[in-house]
């Protein structure tokens, strides 16, 4: 096994119902690379995204992601692979009953960490990772949808992982406000995490450059200087 690639996707097809969204397309990510997925909505990038955690199942091909097949995962194994990837949501998903704090220690007791010194010391790292280290006593309604989303991508980098998946970040967010969220995900791509960035934004492609590839027509396609 070739250990450069963080992801392996080799001629796979996925369909839902009677749809055939992916067919017979590859896709090779490195570790630590940065990668947005463009597209028309109903392309076919969110289907690509979910079924990285398995939320989607790929019909035919071969699929690495990380240490695992992802053609022949058994169902107990999906919470492990999940644990190893950040999802970023483009409607958040922040449970609005308890405060951020809480919100986060959620994920990590749900996920199998035990001690509470632990769990607090994590948490205000990755609150000052995202630059919100001073509103985790706030509830989800009191923040702007931008700090939501930082708060997302907080949550999302709970437990240290490999890679980051982000559905449209900033589908929701003015265009200020979504300059810094993708700032914000070069910047911890940086640091060595890998980012799977699913947008239509192109104004946010060409102002901060990386690897692309579109999604169309079933296939996916890296896109050289367009």
């Amino acid at each position: 096994m070739n250990h450069e690639y963080l992801l392996r996707l080799s001629n796979i097809t996925i369909r839902r119902d009677e749809n055939t969204i992916l067919h017979e397309t590859s896709l090779f990510l490195k570790d630590g690379e940065f990668l947005y997925v463009i597209g028309k909505v109903g392309a076919g990038k969110s289907s690509l995204l979910k079924s990285l955690y398995r939320e989607v199942r790929i019909n035919s091909g071969r699929a690495r992601l990380m240490e695992y097949d992802l053609m022949r995962m058994k169902p107990a194994e999906i919470p492990y692979l999940r644990r190893k990837l950040g999802i970023v949501f483009q409607d958040f998903q922040l449970l609005t009953d308890r405060t951020i704090d809480k919100n986060l220690e959620f994920v990590l007791l749900a996920t199998g960490w035990k001690s509470q010194k632990l769990i607090r010391t994590r948490i205000g790292e990755v609150l000052f990772q995202v630059g919100m280290q001073k509103k985790g006593y706030k509830m989800p309604h009191e923040l702007s949808g931008g700090e939501q989303q930082r708060i997302v991508i907080a949550r999302a980098l709970l437990n240290h992982p490999r890679l980051i998946l982000a559905d449209e970040p900033t589908g929701n967010l003015d265009p200020e406000t979504s300059a810094q969220i993708v700032q914000l995900l070069h910047d911890i791509c940086r640091q060595g995490t890998a980012v799977i960035m699913a947008t239509h934004n192109y104004n946010m492609v060409h102002r901060y450059p990386a690897r692309v590839v579109k999604c169309e027509n079933g296939l996916l396609t890296d896109v050289v200087n367009e």
